[in-house]
């Protein structure tokens, strides 16, 4: 797997690319999350599918965004949208987790054309947004000035008190040394700390995103498959059961012994159901 970087309107993202033959995935991550939450996902994949995943401005990035960047969640959508098109990758299956999965539902209320099928891992829905005590949290911290979200996200420094349910205790069964890695750019970058600070404010500025994106998502006619942790406390199973009634071409999965961070707990269980989501979706 090769780690590249691209120019963007907003600014340099890096990604990371399998290469290869076979169906186009492409995974997007969550808050405070950068690519390596795909990781595991991406070796068990990679063999029959080409995996490209980019690492989005969402707090855990390398690189600085450009002043004039619009960070909101719809602006990330858009971003992604210019990344399919700058790689003129085609017929994409669009993988998100986490927030990564607000923003897969934010671009197929746009129409997604590059986009031939979606999968929807354990995320944001309808009114959990920001979802549950760890989103909320977080987006309270996002009202801080930089230098202030700083010093409260040095605390995430310990483990104790990352795997509180404020943090990332209630995200990950077993993905502690990951959550350990993400936190780094913000501790370390005040750049980084002012593109986190603007997106958790933008988020805080429009609670109702997600309750208008899932009133244009029976308008998505493409395969459609619900993947959600049965046991998630921070997404609701119900709503991964809503998401899929919604999507005329939605097919649900639930997973056992895993959180929201799905791709972290139970990486072979949801490759295996990518992969089988794929060759039905080809075959049809």
């Amino acid at each position: 797997m090769t780690t590249r970087e691209i120019e963007l309107s907003a600014g340099t993202v890096a990604y990371r690319d399998t290469g290869g033959d076979g169906p186009v995935l492409v995974l997007l991550h969550g808050l405070m999350m950068d690519a390596s939450l795909w990781d595991r996902t991406i070796t068990e994949l990679a063999a029959d599918h080409r995996c490209v995943a980019p690492t989005l401005p969402l707090g855990a990035h390398r690189h600085g965004m450009r002043a004039d960047a619009d960070l909101s969640l719809p602006g990330v959508a858009r971003l992604v949208a210019e990344f399919l098109d700058r790689l003129d990758l085609r017929d994409v299956v669009l993988v998100g987790n986490d927030t990564g999965g607000a923003l897969v539902q934010l671009m197929m209320g746009d129409g997604a054309a590059r986009v031939a099928g979606v999968v929807l891992v354990s995320c944001d829905a309808f009114d959990n947004f920001p979802p549950g005590l760890t989103g909320r949290t977080l987006v309270l911290s996002g009202r801080l000035p930089p230098r202030l979200f700083g010093m409260f996200m040095q605390q995430m420094r310990l483990r104790p008190l990352r795997r509180m349910p404020v943090a990332f205790g209630w995200l990950t069964l077993r993905g502690d040394a990951a959550t350990a890695r993400w936190i780094r750019p913000v501790l370390e970058r005040p750049e980084i700390r002012r593109d986190a600070v603007r997106t958790l404010r933008a988020a805080a500025a429009d609670t109702g995103l997600l309750l208008a994106a899932a009133e244009r998502l029976p308008r998505f006619d493409r395969p459609a498959l619900v993947v959600w942790a049965r046991g998630d406390r921070v997404m609701p199973p119900e709503h991964g059961r809503r998401l899929a009634a919604l999507l005329p071409r939605g097919r649900l999965v639930e997973i056992d012994d895993s959180y929201t961070l799905v791709p972290l707990d139970r990486p072979t269980e949801l490759a295996r159901a990518i992969r089988e989501f794929t060759r039905s979706s080809a075959a049809t």
